[in-house]
């Protein structure tokens, strides 16, 4: 090999070996700034189809054409992507982004909330309660709230939060807050408190229903406990184990903490969940909701929350309540014990709080002024 195409080949090793890493580079930087992995490969397979080719072989107009051909092809696939995605969001109902508190604010003309038709009992001033919650009791502590506290008390002000189960309940068990309302904690949660030296005490409040529900098209109108539980041991896999159709179950969870998941675990037992995959697994209630009630998933999916929160908050109408042992999760069963999933609402405190005022709101909202407002709202009282 003569000097001139030994310098020649080293040239391009050399530009070979910068142009490579820069091409990466720039589209993992391109792929962060659109949040996007996909487009970041896409980039790479193009520009280094188009670049390393350029380099090394002297036809570049062949090459030019076959880079074009590639180009074309990894557009489709990339407008191909995008269509489906785009088509996917656009038969996704009700998309919710989770309950919209603003629509439940205390001291508000058009707020949802249940108020009293005269004044409470119970005028809370001074040291006020640092209260959070649950996304399906906010609708009933926004409306104490509006009760009992000033009418100069506003959302996330410090003493009225809503911070959700997992956060919530973090909170409280940091002393941060006083009163958590929603329901019965991890033992994770209640490890966490222990370790922070906080001992949760429990005052029930409410009954509720742990409702089970498929995509309205599903002929299944009831299931037993057992196949609740065999569905979600991975023991039962497919709809026509139970009476329904030769589709396979697409079981939806809840992400670890939140409160309908910890109930989840509470009903199963001594059975074990089985390991969801990652897109059966939801952050947000609502999540679990639209998935099932989603065109494409039609009568292959079940999810879990609780009544409430489907029933008075959500009103999707692609969605259907399951019976449970033959008997339908209404307010009625609820309050004559038939239904077979329910548990309490608790207000969560802690031990040794010496706030004088959380004593004086569990016993009001325990009064007929609370409890109103809780069965007005669409849960079961507890008294």
């Amino acid at each position: 090999m003569d000097k001139s195409k030994a310098v020649n080949l080293v040239c391009k090793i050399v530009l070979t070996a910068v142009i490579l890493p820069l091409i990466f580079f720039a589209s993992l930087f391109i792929g962060l700034i659109v949040y996007d992995e996909f487009i970041a490969y896409a980039l790479i397979a193009v520009l280094a189809a188009f670049f390393v080719p350029m380099i090394w072989f002297k036809n570049r107009k062949k090459v030019l054409v076959y880079w074009g051909i590639f180009f074309a092809v990894t557009a489709v696939i990339c407008g191909v992507k995008y269509g489906i995605e785009a088509y996917d969001k656009s038969i996704t109902v009700n998309p919710t982004p989770n309950i919209n508190v603003h629509e439940y604010l205390p001291f508000e003309e058009d707020s949802k909330i249940i108020k009293l038709d005269q004044e409470a009992s119970l005028e809370l001033s001074g040291n006020l309660p640092r209260i959070d919650g649950a996304a399906a009791v906010f609708p009933v502590y926004s409306a104490f709230v509006n009760a009992v506290y000033p009418e100069t008390t506003k959302l996330w002000d410090g003493v009225f939060e809503y911070n959700n189960t997992v956060g919530g309940y973090k909170l409280l068990g940091e002393r941060q807050t006083d009163i958590f309302f929603g329901g019965y904690p991890s033992e994770e949660q209640i490890e966490e408190a222990k370790y922070h030296g906080t001992e949760f005490v429990y005052t029930p409040i409410a009954q509720e229903a742990f409702v089970f529900f498929v995509h309205k098209d599903n002929p299944i109108d009831n299931l037993t406990s057992e196949q609740v539980r065999a569905i979600y041991a991975g023991e039962i896999t497919n709809w026509s184990e139970v009476g329904g159709k030769n589709e396979k179950i697409a079981a939806y969870q809840r992400n670890e903490g939140s409160g309908s998941q910890s109930m989840l675990k509470r009903f199963m037992g001594d059975k074990e969940i089985m390991e969801a995959p990652t897109e059966l697994v939801n952050d947000l209630m609502v999540g679990i909701i639209e998935k099932v009630s989603d065109y494409r998933s039609k009568s292959n999916s079940i999810g879990f929350s609780f009544r409430y929160y489907v029933e008075g908050i959500i009103q999707n109408p692609d969605i259907k309540l399951l019976s449970i042992d033959g008997v339908a999760p209404t307010v009625e069963n609820i309050k004559n014990g038939t239904y077979p999933i329910t548990g309490p609402l608790y207000a969560v405190t802690w031990e040794g709080n010496n706030n004088e005022n959380v004593e004086k709101l569990l016993e009001w909202i325990l009064s007929e002024e609370g409890q109103e407002i809780i069965e007005k709202t669409g849960y079961v009282g507890i008294n």
